[in-house]
């Protein structure tokens, strides 16, 4: 709950319900989906009263942006732009439920029949990335590109994680992305083709 000392002290609850409140939605919109995942479920895993999410985020849909750019980000600053491509296809390839695949990919394949739900993702993902990504190229269709594999990557985590269809739901991820990483460098000669990515 929010204190009621110093401004300090309100500044830090203030800081740790927000980050609950992330964090308990980005593990739920993986889970269930935007669609069923609710705002009483999200709150109660986050410790907090139900009004605070409003508070500190408005609506559902917005705390949704919020929690799917806090993850994209990440990705983005965790590294150089040519481990950036490695970088999403490890968490695509990171067996289910696990810390290294992040929320982000699940929240975005159980939510791409949602409008806002896609909205977010391509606003807040896909426009960074594709910038990041393009500038692997001096190619003319360098976003064309960029694209492609986001496309790529979105396909290879439908298949694997949702469809489980085989034989790549229980491929070697390290095979896959030796695959994926060296077609990716035809694409954006940039690309760095290591697995994982350092």
């Amino acid at each position: 709950m929010e204190s009621v000392q110093g401004t300090g002290s309100r500044r830090r609850d203030s800081a740790g319900t927000r980050a609950a409140l992330l964090g308990a939605a980005q593990e739920l919109f993986a889970e269930k989906g935007f669609e069923r995942a609710t705002v009483r479920e999200i709150a109660g895993r986050a410790g907090v009263n139900q009004a605070l999410l409003f508070r500190y985020f408005g609506s559902k849909d917005e705390l949704f942006r919020a929690a799917i750019a806090d993850q994209g980000r990440r990705v983005l600053e965790e590294g150089p732009v040519d481990g950036l491509f490695g970088r999403l296809l490890a968490r695509a390839l990171a067996p289910e439920g696990s810390v290294a695949q992040g929320y982000w990919l699940q929240a975005a394949l159980r939510s791409s029949g949602h409008d806002e739900g896609a909205s977010a993702i391509r606003r807040e993902l896909g426009d960074e990335y594709v910038r990041a990504l393009s500038s692997l190229t001096e190619g003319p269709d360098s976003e064309l590109c960029a694209d492609l594999l986001l496309a790529w990557l979105l396909g290879i985590g439908l298949m694997r994680s949702v469809h489980r269809r085989e034989p790549l739901a229980s491929a070697d991820p390290a095979v896959v992305a030796g695959h994926v990483l060296r077609a990716a460098q035809v694409l954006l000669a940039g690309t760095d083709v290591n697995f994982p990515p350092p």
